[in-house]
């Protein structure tokens, strides 16, 4: 395959970025798209340029490093991870456009790569449990009902790729957020702080400067691990409820 790449290249988070063109031939099919960075790079290198900046670790759709806004979408065509994205979704002679992740509290850090960190700051907001209770207990010593296990399961699938907020038209973080809330308050561990968690996880989600959720729904269109809009519902229950409960006080 011989494709057309039109590339965000930034030099840094203060500098102007520009669109690049670069042409890129014998791309395999069965490539990944990483790989087929890879090959751009390794071409740009031999000709004395500046590679490509982008993020990626596993290659594996698990860590939810890899961050980028393929023709207009959050890791392209298909949904799944970048690093997971096959170069047979595309055809022979395409242009692709190549951006990293659109969010204020995303800032660009260079070329493809986004400062994500606010993400680590709203999981540090709620934590799990503050008060220390010694060494892990035995697993099955608590038990959990298999629907709140399978509830909370399907949201700590999230992996913090960033892929929802890149999506929404308001940059809102809320599929993010509600998945962490969720994950983390339906388990009796998690149980005694529930109202503080989503109470300090939302309001540290707003002070990063995220949007406001609309639900319009392209979050979770874009998310590569298919967490439910109706996820955001779940929190905004449990916001209301902890708001209700801390006024009483």
């Amino acid at each position: 395959m011989k494709l057309t790449l039109r590339v965000w290249r930034q030099k840094n988070a203060d500098a102007e970025g520009a669109m690049s063109t670069y042409e890129v031939d014998d791309i395999s099919p069965d490539m990944s798209f990483l790989e087929m960075l890879d090959v751009l790079n390794e071409q740009l290198i031999l000709s004395g340029e500046e590679p490509v900046a982008f993020d990626h670790d596993c290659r594996e759709g698990i860590c939810g490093a890899c961050s980028l806004v393929i023709n207009g979408d959050a890791h392209g065509p298909e949904r799944t991870t970048t690093c997971q994205l096959h170069m047979r979704s595309f055809q022979d002679g395409d242009t692709i456009d190549i951006e990293p992740w659109r969010a204020s509290a995303f800032p660009v850090i260079k070329d493809l790569v986004v400062d994500r960190s606010a993400f680590d700051r709203i999981i540090q907001a709620g934590g799990y449990i503050t008060a220390p209770t010694g060494s892990a207990p035995e697993a099955h010593a608590t038990p959990v009902p298999k629907a709140d296990a399978d509830f909370a399961f399907e949201h700590a699938e999230c992996i913090g790729c960033g892929a929802c907020v890149a999506a929404c038209p308001n940059g809102a973080a809320m599929l993010f957020t509600s998945a962490k809330v969720n994950h983390l308050n339906v388990l009796p561990q998690g149980a005694p702080e529930r109202e503080t968690r989503v109470l300090d996880m939302v309001a540290q989600m707003d002070a990063e400067g995220f949007g406001g959720c609309t639900l319009t729904g392209e979050c979770a269109t874009a998310c590569p691990k298919g967490i439910p809009l109706m996820s955001i519902t779940s929190m905004n229950k449990e916001w209301l409820r902890a708001t209700r409960k801390a006024g009483k006080r």
